[in-house]
């Protein structure tokens, strides 16, 4: 697995549009998953040491953004082909176990990563009601180990976008493994 960071945050780029079938059978379109004061796109799998590791605590955020109008959504756009574990069958699984409070969707082309220039697993976007990129750092100092304590710069920062429409000063970028891409052959 390799490790990746994401890049810092660009304010200026606007959410892309998209149309995604949800592991509850549903299509879903920025539309319908954008919440009034912003919406948060997190990148993720299941097979990935890093979201694991972290997964709990992101559906927490979710859970707790929603009540400042921030939408949330899932992605999943890995080539499962290697990596059985990110089959649309086990996202919904996964989905419905830990009964996650958002879509969870299928970028099986992987167009969706590529428009937002996702690179890792997890990859958080955060974006204001008007719809640009406020935010692009990390969940919160954990990796693979959990940090007890941990400041919560995901929701703090995502909490200040609904709040203000701008996200904080000297985000620290994500981490995880690559996006496991097609091959182009």
């Amino acid at each position: 697995m390799v490790r990746t960071e994401t890049p810092v945050v660009d304010t200026s780029f606007q959410v892309p549009e998209f149309e995604l079938p949800g592991v509850d059978g549903k299509t879903y379109r920025l539309e319908d998953v954008r919440g009034r004061n912003g919406l948060l796109v997190v990148f993720m799998c299941n097979h990935c040491p890093y979201v694991k590791a972290v997964e709990d605590r992101i559906l927490r955020d979710v859970r707790d953004l929603k009540e400042y109008g921030i939408g949330s959504v899932a992605i999943m756009s890995n080539d499962p082909t290697d990596y059985p574990e990110d089959s649309f069958e086990n996202l919904r699984a996964r989905w419905e176990e830990k009964a996650y409070p958002m879509p969870y969707l299928f970028d099986e082309t992987q167009e969706v990563a590529k428009r937002f220039g996702a690179v890792c697993t997890p990859d958080f976007f955060g974006f204001n009601a008007d719809g640009y990129l406020q935010y692009r750092g990390r969940l919160d100092e954990s990796r693979k180990e959990t940090v007890p304590e941990a400041k919560r710069e995901l929701f703090e920062g995502m909490k200040l976008v609904a709040e203000t429409g701008e996200g904080p000063e000297g985000q620290i970028p994500s981490m995880g493994c690559s996006i496991k891409w097609k091959d182009a052959g």
